[in-house]
């Protein structure tokens, strides 16, 4: 069945030049294919996020992509050196410190695109 394909993330914009901008020039994806105006695929470790414009950009209110990474407070300060804002969430059994939420053995920050899409870099 389906758990042994990859999955692919796919996140609607409302402007695919600034998303390539923010998703390539901020967060360091490669965009290995594109389809015109319409859609870019980037890639981000082994994985693809398809990112494709579309009038419901920014509309899910639920975190969209999750990357795993082995030390968030460097790549918080790296992010935050290129003008992301973290987002702060009151959030039962997690505790803020800076702009990482603390609890359960994990860390998690989140921020969002441009179009408001919310993202996430976790440490466990």
């Amino acid at each position: 069945m389906l758990g042994t394909h990859n999955a692919v993330a796919n996140l609607a914009v409302g402007d695919l030049d600034r998303a390539r901008d923010f998703y390539t020039g901020t967060l360091g994806l490669v965009e290995v294919d594109n389809e015109g105006d319409e859609l870019i695929v980037l890639k981000s470790g082994d994985s693809v996020v398809n990112v494709y414009r579309s009038e419901y950009a920014g509309t899910n209110k639920a975190t969209a992509v999750t990357w795993q990474v082995d030390d968030i407070e460097a790549e918080v300060a790296g992010l935050r050196a290129k003008g992301v804002a973290f987002e702060h969430y009151d959030m039962p059994g997690l505790t803020l410190e800076g702009d990482v939420h603390s609890g359960y053995g994990m860390k998690v920050a989140w921020f969002k695109d441009p179009d408001g899409n919310i993202l996430n870099i976790v440490e466990e």
